[in-house]
């Protein structure tokens, strides 16, 4: 068990010493790092007396939004007026009006964004409610066209719906090739003007979005610019409800163009058991050829956002006591089916991780071998999820003193599965560690799986795994410097174990200065025996405060100083960062395993403490009122 490492130093001071921290597969290696405090002197010679000369790493995690729609997408269209140009300029920092009035602005602008627009119709609304002539030429649209401006509320509203409802349709209600791409090359040609590489970043994607109540979708990313993009158009579920059919046609578009790209699927808790499946999507045998090109091709997953977290359940995890966080686990996306307890191992990602591990024993190749992502999926234009900054998910739950009971999703199967305001969490963002705020630099640290996810707070984590790690290794500024020369990062393998060693991980996380101090650390670790069966298990490794473990080896809970009725917290609890080099003491070098690192904060207040607040609402006990965010690491796999 590992010891904690409370640091009583300010944060301010910490922000300053941690800039230099970064990462990347492709560094220029130096060796003479701080080790300890009495080889201070021997160290720093004169030919080594900046220690930052030669450097070649990324200093800082670069914060963004990969799941983001605007009133482009159909469904977010017939309520939100906000269109792409909006989600940018929000994005960066400036201040703009939601579709409700309300004056909306970020805490810290991110540094990229992709605005993942739904390719279904891709662009329908606007071209619509401005009368195209193109969609005016075809009758399906000519006669929305003239129910939405008719001024009859229960007409509009009825239309609404109805066009809502034809994205779930197997045939598009028109041939919108034109229409598409009239709207896809305005949208690329905005990407690249609000790209401003070492600034802002502006990636350029879509959402394929099939088996709309089961959730198998997906954000496309392409590395290039708009002359990349435009080569091709948003692949959609008219095209094909088989997510393996994107696949294939992302694989034709890379060989074609010679371009990349990448998908990131998302909401596996809501897929009902088929987001990680063991099978093809029409129920045969997963084959190694299927398996491989979804490996290549799904990098990452996004295991948290407004929808829930998808990183654990307690059902699957009964022994992890943080594996209960903003569950939604009732149902299917739009409560149509009820969810069976067989169906939570393929929804999960630390699920998932282990099921990857045996199917890469039967194939040849892992799956599910992917990092961790997260993103909001607001269609209100604007990523905004800090628990006092909260503009939820869509339209009809931005602030107000109703919002927390409003109907999110309303379930036509059974009104107990109907989602109301309350349940949205409010999350969240992906942290990138890239070389350069650029396209490119982004895109290719997914690629490596150099990213983590978090619950909306932007702390800074670092994790290395290697076989030489020591406990001094901790008194180092730059965990980066020393987590390269001795091991390798996050999103990375090891490799066959050196005789008589096992694995030593190196982890470090600094606050985010706008929210709570750190809980702890832990490593959660999953591993396949001998006989294919797999096992996971969860290490408190630092921790804060003067605790210490019970002798079952549980540690206390860190308390709580949240005052739920002023929407207030104190961090005189919790530790400013956390650093530990960590052994696994249950290690079988036979045995393929994987480990990622979960930062945990101290208490703070939940989004619906600070709605109570502002509007002196009193909610039910139902409605939480306290969090505790956090960041999920990408894996480091043990692979023999």
């Amino acid at each position: 068990m590992g010891r904690p490492h409370p640091l009583a130093i300010s944060v301010l001071a910490l922000a300053s010493l941690w800039q230099a921290s970064g990462s990347s597969l492709a560094q220029e290696r130096h060796t003479e790092y701080v080790q300890t405090e009495e080889d201070v002197a021997s160290k720093l010679g004169v030919k080594q007396f900046s220690p930052y000369a030669g450097r070649s790493y990324p200093t800082r995690p670069l914060w963004g939004d990969q799941h983001l729609h605007t009133e482009i997408s159909v469904d977010a269209g017939t309520m939100t007026r906000l269109g792409q140009e909006d989600a940018y300029r929000f994005a960066r920092g400036e201040e703009v009006a939601s579709t409700t009035g309300v004056r909306a602005k970020l805490s810290r602008p991110l540094d990229w964004l992709v605005i993942s627009d739904h390719a279904e119709m891709y662009g329908l609304m606007p071209q619509l409610l401005s009368g195209d002539r193109d969609l005016l030429a075809t009758a399906q649209g000519k006669s929305w066209y003239d129910a939405l401006k008719s001024g009859d509320k229960e007409k509009m509203f009825a239309t609404a719906m109805d066009i809502v409802a034809a994205l779930s349709k197997p045939e598009p209600p028109f041939k919108s090739d034109k229409i598409v791409r009239k709207a896809w090359e305005k949208y690329t040609a905005l990407a690249d003007k609000y790209n401003e590489p070492g600034r802002f970043s502006a990636i350029i994607g879509y959402e394929y979005t099939t088996r709309g109540g089961y959730n198998l979708h997906r954000n496309v990313l392409f590395r290039g610019d708009a002359s990349v993009a435009n080569q091709t158009l948003p692949f959609s579920q008219f095209d094909s409800q088989n997510p393996e059919d994107l696949w294939k046609a992302l694989d034709t578009f890379e060989k074609k163009t010679g371009a990349d790209v990448l998908a990131i699927p998302h909401n596996g808790n809501l897929s009902n058991g088929l987001m990680f499946s063991i099978e093809t999507n029409d129920g045969q045998p997963l084959t190694k050829e299927i398996a491989a090109l979804r490996a290549r091709l799904e990098p990452l997953v996004e295991v948290t956002q407004i929808k829930g977290d998808s990183e654990a359940h307690p059902f699957l995890s009964p022994n992890d006591e943080f594996a209960d966080y903003e569950k939604w686990d009732s149902a299917n996306l739009d409560g149509t089916e009820i969810k069976q307890k067989d169906m939570l191992q393929y929804e999960y990602a630390r699920s998932a991780l282990k099921i990857g591990l045996q199917l890469e024993k039967k194939l040849g190749v892992n799956p599910y071998k992917f990092g961790m992502a997260a993103g909001t999926d607001a269609h209100t234009a604007l990523t905004a999820v800090a628990e006092n900054n909260f503009f939820g998910k869509h339209s009809g739950v931005e602030p107000s003193s109703k919002r927390w009971e409003h109907v999110v999703i309303k379930s036509p199967k059974d009104p107990s599965l109907t989602t109301l305001g309350w349940q949205q969490a409010a999350g969240g963002y992906t942290a990138v560690w890239a070389n350069a705020n650029t396209r490119e630099a982004i895109f290719d640290a997914m690629v490596r799986k150099e990213t983590y996810a978090t619950t909306g707070p932007r702390m800074t984590v670092r994790f290395f795994g290697g076989w030489d790690f020591v406990k001094e290794d901790t008194l180092s500024r730059e965990p980066a410097s020393i987590g390269y020369d001795k091991g390798v990062p996050m999103g990375s393998d090891l490799r066959q174990a050196p005789e008589g060693k096992s694995p030593t991980f190196l982890v470090a996380a600094l606050k985010d200065a706008l929210s709570g101090n750190l809980d702890r650390i832990q490593i959660i670790k999953g591993w396949m025996n001998t006989d294919g069966k797999t096992e996971e298990r969860v290490y408190d490794v630092v921790w804060s405060d003067d605790r210490k473990p019970d002798a079952r080896g549980k540690l206390p809970p860190v308390g709580n100083t949240v005052k739920v009725e002023n929407a207030t917290w104190t961090n005189t609890i919790g530790a400013p960062e956390l650093i530990t080099v960590w052994t696994d003491p249950d290690f079988d070098p036979t045995q393929h395993a994987f480990y990622y690192a979960r930062v945990i904060e101290i208490p703070t207040p939940r989004w619906t403490a600070y709605e109570a607040k502002r509007f002196g609402v009193a909610m039910p006990k139902k409605v939480p009122m306290v969090t505790q965010e956090r960041a999920y690491t990408s894996p480091i796999w043990y692979a023999p």
